[in-house]
């Protein structure tokens, strides 16, 4: 039996239609990720689930006797979570348990009374409480909240703190663990992983893996919704689409189904362009009979343009790129003996590293750990402590806050980005906001009135046109849907400079790092080139346990899921390197014809030794070019030959 089932529902808002035409039916312990661009209604669907929303047409319809918890965005303004007061961190969560609680103290006061007059009717009494306390998780109901607090980033010594002195992202953290803890029979968890770290990640995975009940999640982290779901609902073009699998197969199916749209569509065409000529060329006849075969064609050709399907495109992405920058020295960053305290907490000290030009760094740690203040060290806004930073010869920084606290300004979009750069034009400058999805009277709008994702795409605007070789990135992926993540790795696969990057995206550090560290107080540890290279160096913990700290597990011969999550790696590591093939045959293609120009200018050809080296040196680059040419071929076979 179905727990909910949405039923040919529509919703519009302020005139605009969100969605229509949506079913879906989610089964018990099922994990269904919504997925689709910002603002195409996927928070508005979970409320007319819980029914907080009326739809205009169509019905969400609860199971018998289900259960609805939901957890809404997690946005850290102190606007979510509990309300505060003297209530402590423990007592919060455990108020969850009230019921089992009350169980307890009736048990207490039954075992003092039988201790007194041990009457059979106390006797039988106890008897049912406890089969009662026992069957609702009596017995462990306290160990349970104590895990979810640890796993969610509560320290020990945080339990007994009030949870007025906790953050907007601590209370929105806590809010999360009651309602994991609540035993909903269906979770509506919207955007659950704002705020946490590594480890609170793996432990929420690891949670949600074992619930007992259904779960629908929107999340635009990627690496989650693969380990969390197993199923995707695409939310997209004002209608819901149904996929099987996490987001990695999600995403494969939505490419071959593209491609085969994309043929039908091409085949639709080339029917249509082939009615066409017919009609035409009866027309040049123009006898009696050849009119008659017109007016069929034509009917014909009426027909299958009513039937004719467009492919979809990408909704609301972001479609941009860096231009070149001028190339830094080889060294680009060097950290020698860094060190910071704060309130006597050591974050770091005997800091050291080398950034080398085309690096791909991204620092890993848990909240709090001080790579914030690594970064701001790095920008000089900080003094460390101990210890220097030296930028290589050529380099030139440039940054974006996962804040945005340098975004906030009164002026409109198009004056704080044309402050950038003005020696563009006002054209050049709209023409690149519209890349960043803002179009028409957008650009007019005052920056501190946007949205955490317009600021985002402001603020990487503003990155562009900085010119910067060193990109110096806190956590760019936050405030990004998904189809705009996936632009901004395509782009900075494609940078020709140097990047040293904080993230939590498992799925971006996978695709774009070259090197990984982690951040402890002893200073940056090497910990391979991608997430699972540092996942693996931690023991398979995100947490970094030891194999004595961490239970013993049953080993598992490799599953389903595992095998699909190593095809996707090996997919994602395929079109990675796709994408800087072709990166590095742009730029060679553009070398080439640099060099043929200038084989054909006549002050060349009247030169015998500089036309001698040019023919050289163009035979050298168009050889490199075959070469390229053979790697993408080979890349784009290797795709055709991965499982789906």
């Amino acid at each position: 039996m179905a727990i909910a089932s949405l039923q040919n529902l529509s919703f519009s808002f302020e005139d605009r239609l969100l969605f229509s035409g949506v079913n879906l039916m989610v089964e018990p312990r099922e994990r269904v990720g919504l997925v689709g661009p910002n603002g195409c209604g996927k928070t508005t669907l979970l409320r007319l689930i819980l029914g907080e929303l009326e739809p205009e047409s169509g019905a969400a319809v609860l199971g018998s006797g289900v259960r609805v918890g939901f957890a809404a965005q997690m946005t850290g303004d102190g606007q979510d979570g509990p309300a505060g007061g003297e209530a402590t961190v423990s007592e919060e969560l455990l108020a969850v348990f009230a019921p089992l609680m009350e169980l307890e103290r009736q048990l207490e006061d039954l075992h003092r009374q039988i201790h007194a007059h041990p009457e059979e009717a106390l006797l039988h009494r106890q008897s049912e409480l406890t089969e009662a306390f026992e069957r609702g998780g009596g017995l462990t109901f306290r160990s349970r909240a104590k895990a979810a607090l640890a796993g969610l980033g509560f320290p020990e010594e945080t339990h007994g703190l009030p949870c007025s002195a906790l953050s907007g992202g601590q209370r929105a953290k806590l809010r999360l663990g009651r309602l994991l803890l609540s035993g909903a029979d269906l979770l509506l968890l919207d955007e659950p992983t704002n705020h946490l770290d590594l480890y609170a990640l793996a432990w929420l995975e690891d949670f949600l893996a074992a619930y007992p009940g259904a779960v629908i999640l929107v999340s635009h982290d990627r690496f989650f919704l693969d380990r969390a779901t197993n199923r995707t609902a695409e939310l997209s073009h004002r209608r819901l689409r149904l996929w099987k699998g996490g987001y990695s197969d999600y995403l494969a199916q939505k490419q071959t189904q593209a491609e085969l749209d994309r043929r039908h569509y091409e085949n639709q065409m080339a029917e249509i362009r082939h009615i066409e000529e017919i009609i035409e060329q009866q027309r040049r006849f123009g006898q009696k009979r050849n009119f008659i075969t017109i007016e069929s064609k034509q009917k014909m050709l009426e027909r299958k343009k009513a039937e004719l399907t467009v492919p979809e495109g990408a909704e609301g992405a972001v479609r941009f790129q860096f231009p070149p920058v001028l190339p830094s020295g080889n060294e680009v960053l060097r950290l020698r003996g860094l060190a910071k305290s704060y309130g006597g907490k050591i974050l770091f000290r005997n800091l050291e590293a080398l950034i080398e030009r085309g690096d791909r760094a991204v620092i890993l740690g848990p909240n709090g750990c001080g790579k914030t203040t690594l970064l701001q060290i790095i920008r000089r806004r900080l003094q460390p402590d101990a210890g220097y930073v030296s930028l290589g010869a050529s380099v030139r920084p440039g940054s974006y806050d996962q804040d945005l606290a340098g975004s906030p300004s009164p002026a409109s979009v198009l004056d704080d980005v044309w402050d950038a750069r003005r020696s563009l034009t006002q054209t050049e400058v709209r023409s690149l906001l519209a890349a960043f999805l803002f179009r028409g009277e957008d650009v007019f709008r005052p920056v501190h009135l946007l949205s955490g994702g317009e600021r985002a795409r402001v603020a990487l605007c503003k990155l562009i046109l900085s010119g910067a070789n060193l990109l110096l990135l806190d956590e760019p992926t936050n405030h990004l849907d998904v189809a705009s993540r996936e632009t901004l790795e395509r782009a900075l696969l494609q940078f020709d400079g140097t990047i040293l990057a904080v993230s939590h995206d498992r799925y971006f550090i996978n695709r774009l790092a070259t090197k990984v560290f982690a951040l402890t107080p002893e200073g940056l540890t090497p910990c391979g080139a991608s997430y699972d290279d540092y996942l693996t160096l931690q023991g398979g913990s995100a947490a970094g346990q030891s194999a004595a700290d961490t239970p013993a597990k049953e080993e598992k011969t490799p599953n389903e899921y595992q095998l699909r999550k190593q095809h996707a790696a090996e997919e994602r590591r395929r079109q990675t390197a796709l994408v800087r093939c072709e990166a590095d045959i742009a730029r060679r293609e553009t070398d080439l014809t640099a060099l043929q120009t200038r084989l054909s200018a006549p002050e060349t050809a009247a030169d015998y030794e500089t036309l001698l080296a040019l023919t050289r040196e163009a035979e050298a680059a168009q050889a490199a070019l075959e070469k390229l040419y053979a790697a993408w071929e080979e890349l784009e076979n290797k795709g055709a030959d991965l499982p789906t």
